[in-house]
């Protein structure tokens, strides 16, 4: 039994390397050749469903996986989730902010899944369901999660193929245009952000605020922060990319409210929504209220 950790499909082209130099290149969790050299060496490296060697040279449509062995359940953190679908082959919750998606910590939404999902009884059962992709501890929103091997393994193939789509909701300090596309690399790599103004009001210290829809049609890392930022209109409680100005105690305004995708098992066209969290619209009818009163009484 193992877990795919991540997956990387070659594209198209006329490649002269060895795998352990093109893997530190497309494998986020080995970005040097010596952890490629030490995922060889534990045979975690996969090549088409086989054990890849560092005698191997790359080619156009190779399958890399890079995996690590199941380990045994961890410690169940008892933190209620919304599940809003599950089977017996995937299921999609609604993580809060707050918590990170999986890592070395107790608190985390991996060990709560346990808590909340019904065990697989499918033959390539996962130990316990897995996050097959990842949201920022300060962001909230659906997340994917496999239960069984199979499903683990074809989810993280349509990531790689952008064949699963998302979107967000964001509160940001200023305003765009009514509809908007950002292209604009990240780590030399190409960035594309599309966007729609969903609501703008006049707020005190930012004099605008805007509530808006956003489409990531690429998944770098922290690529919605990073192009808002950009445009000189962070995302409110952005501690990494905003100012102090922005409301840093309420934390991040970020929210992943929707998921299409097709099921790998059934091949049914799945697509769910979550609820934006009530601290959204909150958050601008105060500020909205704040601003009438303040001019009400200059």
């Amino acid at each position: 039994m193992f877990n795919i950790i991540d997956l990387h499909i070659v594209p198209d082209g006329d490649y002269q390397i060895r795998i352990q130099e093109y893997a530190a290149t497309v494998i986020a969790l080995l970005p040097t050749r010596s952890a490629v050299k030490k995922a060889l060496k534990k045979q975690e490296l996969y090549v088409n469903g086989k054990v890849a060697t560092s005698a191997l040279w790359i080619q156009s449509g190779q399958e890399i996986s890079y995996i690590k062995k199941e380990t045994p359940i961890p410690k169940v953190f008892p933190l209620s989730l919304d599940v809003l679908f599950e089977d017996e082959y995937l299921a999609a919750v609604f993580k809060p902010s707050g918590y990170p998606t999986s890592g070395n910590y107790y608190k985390t939404i991996e060990h709560a899944l346990p808590h909340n999902l019904k065990p697989s009884n499918q033959k390539d059962a996962l130990a316990y369901p897995r996050p097959v992709h990842r949201l920022d501890a300060p962001t909230s929103g659906l997340l994917l999660i496999a239960k069984t091997q199979t499903v683990q393994r074809e989810l993280h193939l349509a990531f790689e193929k952008k064949s699963i789509t998302k979107q967000y909701h964001a509160v940001i300090a200023g305003k765009l245009n009514p509809k908007g596309r950002i292209e604009s690399p990240i780590k030399n790599k190409i960035a594309i952000t599309e966007y729609e103004t969903i609501k703008t009001i006049f707020a005190i210290q930012n004099v605008f605020l805007s509530l808006l829809k956003l489409s990531p049609i690429t998944g770098r890392t922290h690529q919605l922060r990073i192009h808002l930022a950009e445009q000189e209109t962070p995302i409110v409680g952005d501690k990494l990319y905003g100012n102090d100005q922005i409301m840093m105690h309420k934390g991040l305004f970020l929210c992943a409210t929707r998921l299409k995708f097709k099921h790998p098992i059934t091949q049914q066209e799945i697509q769910v929504e979550g609820t934006l969290p009530n601290k959204f619209n909150t958050y601008l009818l105060r500020e909205e209220n704040r601003f009438k009163k303040y001019n009400h009484t200059c």
